[in-house]
Formats: C-alpha cells, sequence, structure tokens
C-alpha cells in the first residue's frame, strides 16, 4: 500500500489523488495560453473551455483504469453507469476564476457507495495543496491532519459564500441571508470556487460556507472533507441533502448551529 507522510491511504484514495494531479498539470500547462483557449458557454455566466475537458477526460481515463466498472458522475460529460461505486469529479471548479487569470480553482474529485461518501480530493494546483478525506479516517492537507476551526462567536466568524449564478429566483434570498450575515460577522468572502471554500472550512481558513444553485461535483468532495475535520454540512435551508437540493450550509459545529438558527429567522418563503 502505497504511503503519503507515513500515514497509509486507500486505493481508491490513491486513485483519486493521481486523477486529481494529472489534471492540475493539465491545468497548470495551459496557463500560460489562456487567451487562446476555446470557450463555450453553457448558460448564463456558466462557462466552459478545452481545459475543462481535458482535465476532465484526463480524470476519467485513470479511475477508468484502475476501476472500469465504478460509475462517473462528472460536470462536463455527465453520468456514465457502473456499479454501486460513484465518483463524482469537477475537473476544474472556478473556471471563471482561471479564465480570467484569477488563481483560485481546483480539481474535485468524491468517491460514494450506494450513495454514502467515501473518498475525498480537492487539489489546487497553482497552491500544490492537495486536500484529501476517507470515511472515518479523517481529513488532511498535504498529508497533514486538519480540523475545522474553534470560533465560536459569530462576530468573529470569517464566512465563505458564492452568488447564485445558475439560479436567479434564488437571489433575492441570498441577499437576505448575506444582509443578515454581513452584519453579524467579522466578514465575508467569495472567492469563486465552492470546491476551496469547502475545503477551507475543514482546515479553518474559513469558520462557515453556504451557497445555492450547486451541483453534486461542486460540494460532494468538499462535504466529506468538512464531516471528516469535525464540521457539520446540511441543507441551506432544512434537514434534506445538499448533494440533492444543491443549497448547503457548512462550518464548524458551533457556528453551523449560530448559522442555523439566524437562517431559521428569515421568512418562511426564504427557501431553496
Amino acid at each position: 500500500m502505497q504511503r503519503f507522510r507515513g500515514l497509509p491511504m486507500q486505493p481508491m484514495l490513491n486513485t483519486a489523488v493521481k486523477a486529481a494531479r494529472r489534471a492540475g498539470a493539465v491545468i497548470v500547462r495551459a496557463m500560460p495560453d489562456i487567451d487562446r483557449l476555446t470557450i463555450e458557454n453553457k448558460g448564463r455566466h456558466d462557462f466552459v473551455s478545452e481545459v475543462d475537458r481535458r482535465a476532465e477526460e484526463t480524470i476519467i481515463d485513470v479511475i477508468r483504469t484502475a476501476y472500469p466498472d465504478h460509475g462517473v458522475l462528472a460536470e462536463e460529460s455527465g453520468s456514465h453507469t457502473g456499479n454501486d461505486w460513484q465518483w463524482i469529479i469537477d475537473p476544474l471548479d472556478g473556471t471563471t476564476n482561471f479564465l480570467h487569470g484569477f488563481p483560485q480553482f481546483a480539481v474535485s474529485i468524491a468517491l460514494r457507495h450506494k450513495g454514502r461518501l467515501e473518498q475525498a480530493v480537492v487539489f489546487d494546483p497553482v497552491r500544490d495543496e492537495l486536500f484529501t478525506a476517507g470515511r472515518g479516517a479523517g481529513a488532511q492537507l498535504n498529508g497533514r491532519r486538519i480540523r475545522v476551526s474553534r470560533v465560536s462567536e459569530l462576530g468573529l466568524a470569517l464566512l465563505g459564500t458564492g452568488f447564485p449564478f445558475r439560479e436567479t429566483d434564488a437571489v433575492d434570498r441570498w441577499i437576505q441571508i448575506f444582509r443578515r450575515f454581513a452584519l453579524a460577522t467579522s466578514g465575508i468572502r467569495r472567492p469563486g470556487s465552492a470546491a476551496l471554500d469547502l475545503a477551507y472550512v475543514a482546515c479553518g481558513r474559513l469558520d462557515g460556507f453556504w451557497e445555492a444553485g450547486l451541483r453534486p461535483w461542486d460540494m460532494a468532495a468538499g462535504i466529506l472533507l468538512i464531516r471528516e475535520a469535525g464540521g457539520l454540512t446540511g441543507d441551506l435551508f432544512g434537514e434534506g441533502d445538499p448533494l440533492e437540493s444543491g443549497c448547503v450550509l457548512a462550518a464548524n459545529p458551533r457556528i453551523y448551529a449560530l448559522m442555523r438558527n439566524a437562517i431559521d429567522q428569515l421568512p418562511a418563503d426564504a427557501a431553496c
């Protein structure tokens, strides 16, 4: 079994790391030529480049070589049928950032079995930061154990968020939450990559995060990272599964409770 900084890695996690690093290399090699890339508009404020597709092909090739019977759910190529194992892939989370040379984007890969998240990797190829997690095995950043922050007061908390650009009918609800937290916290950041935002909650750089209108590949890996780092994740407006609703709330346990309470005090029509 391969080891990473002295800690044992599961074979499936090792495959995810290999795939993420290879995709990261594809992305970094393309950075000097961003202005010459072919770019398509998938929808309102939603872009895809040839780099997204090459990175995704690289990831799927690594996974298919190791586990040809596994299913795949990928942002660009959709769902590939398989057995009870499913890889959830975002080859370049933060494409708009990438296309503007704004260095905040990541490769996100998660693996679930019969609906339960088992392994997670979020890789920032610019900073060479590798976030990994295995169910029941904790979360790591470059092989070192990470934990969510210990901040316990909303007034001291730094939160992350993202604009609900895919679902414009959620903007008014998002603004209500933003106003509540902008007045109650020490600050809010919107870097533009949900996968990295969630990873930052897992390692304590952010104390909490919320966003609506996400897709499973945006947050699957980040959700497992946070859970394994001692944090909490849930549906932004209820008790459902954020991977189904697309609306996620995540934080350390104390801040999660305070954020949940603040959101619950909003008007009843502020639902996802």
